[in-house]
């Protein structure tokens, strides 16, 4: 296999498991610890953690478009000879690229706002917003994941 290719598909792989593995931290073991607190100690915590998730989730969600369509171009010459199961890919993971637009520019910036103005009402309904969209997020990108682990013997 061509060494670009290998390189690709590893940067490809590891911006999936960063975005997909950090939605599950967030949603499973950051939320249900945090849920205890009362919301002037829980907004701020979440809103800290977001400001250095969301940079992340922006390089990877450039990364992996990047790397996606290049090992489309490399692998298999174009879309038009590329497996069904990279067009599902590509389909999902451009879904999930949109919906964290929405989150980053909608209850995110909502989010921020109202912490802004000492709003907690306001930023637990931002947040609640969030959630409900990393979730749905969560599980496209485990949806694409499988895709990943089981395309190639779709039609074996």
């Amino acid at each position: 296999m061509n060494p670009a290719m290998i390189l690709l598909i590893l940067i490809h792989i590891l911006c999936a498991v960063i975005w997909v593995g950090g939605m599950v931290f967030a949603h499973f073991m950051l939320r249900p610890a945090a849920l205890p607190l009362e919301p002037p100690v829980r907004l701020p915590l979440f809103r800290r953690t977001f400001e250095r998730f969301f940079p992340t989730v922006w390089a990877t969600v450039i990364l992996l478009l990047a790397t996606g369509f290049a090992m489309i171009v490399l692998g298999f010459g174009g879309f038009a000879t590329a497996p069904q199961y990279v067009d599902v890919m590509m389909a999902l993971g451009i879904v999930m690229m949109l919906v964290f637009g929405h989150l980053f520019f909608g209850p995110w910036r909502r989010m921020r706002g109202a912490l802004d103005r000492g709003d907690f009402p306001g930023g637990a309904a931002a947040l609640n917003q969030i959630r409900m969209i990393v979730t749905f997020n969560l599980y496209l990108g485990l949806i694409v994941v499988g895709v990943a682990a089981t395309g190639r013997y779709w039609g074996a």
